[in-house]
């Protein structure tokens, strides 16, 4: 049976294990200028990859409806993500518009290559926050991860720009054993006292074609470890019911870290996150096999009423919970690629 809550004047739809929906997540493209080897590996989204059809990707008109509709069903927060984000043509003209729906928190996370030429137009817009991906600080290392030939003094000037146009930044860096975990320290140092949040994430069974391994995986009580060896930290409340990092501070208060561990400490029972992915469907698990179609209800002349029962129907029929039921048989399904639906 639905049930519902009132949540700042809005009708709250929670899921069967009494999750209320809070989150919105946006691909705008499935194309992407690196090819990182969590992502996106380059021996499979290379040369002749069917990316979609122009017609087949929500516009902007639809994908502010929706996010309009959704608002309406609890949804307070919408993070843009891709694919790039930023490869697609004129994205400030839909942050714009999706400024204009009140009460909404707009953030985008992008690889921050660029970014120092969009920084500006973004915060213009009406951007609120963003969140740049940075795997290492040495070429070498940062080209094993996302495999293009970019340097990472440009993403640090895309950071530096951001930063500039009064956006706040946090930095994201998957962590993939003997590929970059040596670039811990040097990131935590770099970022330690720089006024941006540095996040580590493990690295994590999302599609199946990063040829995940349980090996790969640098856990976050090492990642913590490792760097309160040389800069001591402490432990810091969530800032919100269902925030997915873990909060460490800098004991001589220099700053903070943050680490995801979705893989040895699943934060499901908290999850508030549905997921959009460009053309239209929507996705209520990063690790989903199947999603909704939305696009279809869209141009097909539903009203927003029918959109957002049936968006509320999928919501409350939702029992996800793929990081606590990990096995070595799950981590194999032919989940929904990371790059389609975002991060």
């Amino acid at each position: 049976m639905t049930k519902l809550s009132a949540v700042s004047g809005n009708a709250a739809a929670l899921d069967r294990l009494g999750r209320p929906l809070r989150d919105l997540r946006i691909s705008v493209t499935d194309r992407c200028n690196f090819r990182c080897v969590y992502c996106m590996p380059k021996e499979v989204f290379g040369q002749g990859y069917p990316f979609l059809e122009r017609k087949e990707i929500l516009s902007f008109e639809e994908i502010a409806r929706l996010a309009g509709v959704l608002r309406g069903l609890g949804v307070g927060k919408v993070r843009l993500t891709g694919g790039e984000p930023l490869v697609r043509r004129n994205l400030e003209q839909l942050i714009a518009m999706l400024s204009r729906i009140p009460g909404l928190d707009l953030t985008l996370t992008t690889n921050g290559s660029l970014l120092k030429r969009k920084a500006r137009a973004l915060r213009d817009a009406g951007l609120q926050r963003i969140t740049v991906s940075l795997d290492a600080l040495d070429d070498a290392t940062f080209k094993r991860m996302n495999d293009a030939d970019f340097p990472v003094a440009a993403v640090l000037e895309g950071i530096d720009a951001a930063a500039a146009a009064g956006l706040p930044v946090k930095v994201n860096m998957v962590v993939k054993r003997g590929l970059n975990d040596a670039a811990v320290l040097p990131m935590a140092r770099h970022f330690r006292a720089s006024g941006h949040i540095l996040r580590f994430i493990e690295y994590m069974d999302v599609g199946h074609t990063n040829g995940w391994r349980m090996d790969d995986v640098v856990t976050a009580r090492e990642i913590v470890g490792t760097i309160a060896a040389e800069m001591p930290l402490d432990p810091v409340d969530p800032n919100y019911q269902g925030e997915v990092a873990e909060r460490w501070r800098y004991r001589d208060g220099s700053g903070e870290i943050g680490v995801i561990a979705s893989v040895t400490q699943a934060f499901c029972r908290d999850c508030t996150r549905l997921r959009l992915s460009t053309e239209g469907k929507l996705y209520t698990c990063l690790f989903a096999t199947a999603g909704h179609d939305l696009r279809a209800l869209l141009r097909g002349g539903a009203t927003d009423r029918e959109i957002a029962d049936a968006v509320t129907g999928i919501w409350t029929k939702r029992t996800d919970r793929y990081s606590e039921i990990r096995t070595s048989q799950t981590a194999k399904l032919e989940k929904i690629e990371m790059s389609y639906i975002g991060g």
